[in-house]
């Protein structure tokens, strides 16, 4: 693969990774219009650290707030000065907790199943058939009112069923970003809220994908400049990304990403 084409398709992971439109199924969409036969799964890699690293920069101040808060707790635990059960009024530890929680059926389901979903990148028709779920899924927000959303934290069936909802979406054509926020939004949860820790589970999920792939595949198949160029384009753009998703997470307009899922499915399986 060369510079060009790492940059065209870092625009490409950076937009669709954040926008619900499901970045693995646009990426072996142009992976084949553009002649590469066998997907590039360390390159897939690549760009999804790009991401990676808009999320932190996005969520920084989470991020902060999350390792301060942490430490404090765990001085005080391991001093005496506090007990487990006030994890309560720590938020950010809680939400560390959570993200734990979730990261578990996560691990199982991308441990388990990775052999069989790895083989569904070279199934173009798959990913057609994936993308108009992809849409179902973001039309089931139409469906929610704006007010019914108002729990402020997540809890522990909310954890494991957004982190079921994110190892599903290790299927190509599923968005991990949309069915990870639509979960949370169907469990009730503030729709901001949904969306911060979505982002925030993907952070382990993606470190995870990035240590398996190179244990099994490593640096030697991949040219190192085009690695790079695709990390960088796919962070800048990703930044900007989840700027714009984040506002239309706020908005309630998810299914309006829906019709174009439907599309673009449907075009790939005919043609």
């Amino acid at each position: 693969m060369n510079s060009a084409a790492s940059i065209f398709l870092g625009v490409i992971q950076g937009l669709t990774e954040f926008l619900p439109i499901s970045s693995s199924g646009h990426l072996v969409f142009f992976q084949n219009l553009l002649g590469f036969r066998e997907p590039e799964l360390f390159m897939d890699i690549s760009l999804h650290l790009g991401t990676l690293l808009a999320v932190c920069l996005y969520f920084h101040t989470d991020l902060l707030d999350i390792i301060r808060e942490t430490l404090h707790f765990t001085g005080d635990f391991f001093s005496g000065r506090t007990t487990l059960s006030s994890i309560k009024a720590r938020p950010h530890v809680l939400l560390l907790l959570w993200v734990v929680v979730g990261t578990i059926p996560t691990a199982l389901i991308g441990v388990i199943f990775r052999s069989p979903l790895e083989r569904l990148f070279g199934n173009l028709t798959w990913v057609g058939a994936m993308l108009i779920c992809t849409g179902l899924i973001l039309a089931t927000t139409w469906f929610v009112r704006k007010d019914r959303n108002s729990r402020n934290s997540i809890g522990l069936l909310t954890a494991l069923a957004v982190g079921t909802a994110q190892g599903m979406a290790i299927i190509p054509g599923i968005s991990r970003s949309g069915t990870t926020i639509v979960c949370g939004i169907l469990c009730k949860t503030d729709r901001e809220l949904a969306a911060r820790f979505s982002f925030l589970l993907s952070i382990p999920a993606i470190i995870g994908a990035l240590v398996l792939q190179m244990g099994s595949q490593g640096l030697n198949n991949a040219e190192i400049l085009p690695i790079v160029f695709g990390f960088l384009s796919s962070a800048v753009v990703g930044l900007i990304a989840l700027k714009i998703l984040m506002s239309i997470v706020r908005k309630g307009n998810l299914a309006y990403f829906a019709p174009y899922c439907w599309a673009l499915g449907l075009y790939i399986i005919i043609f």
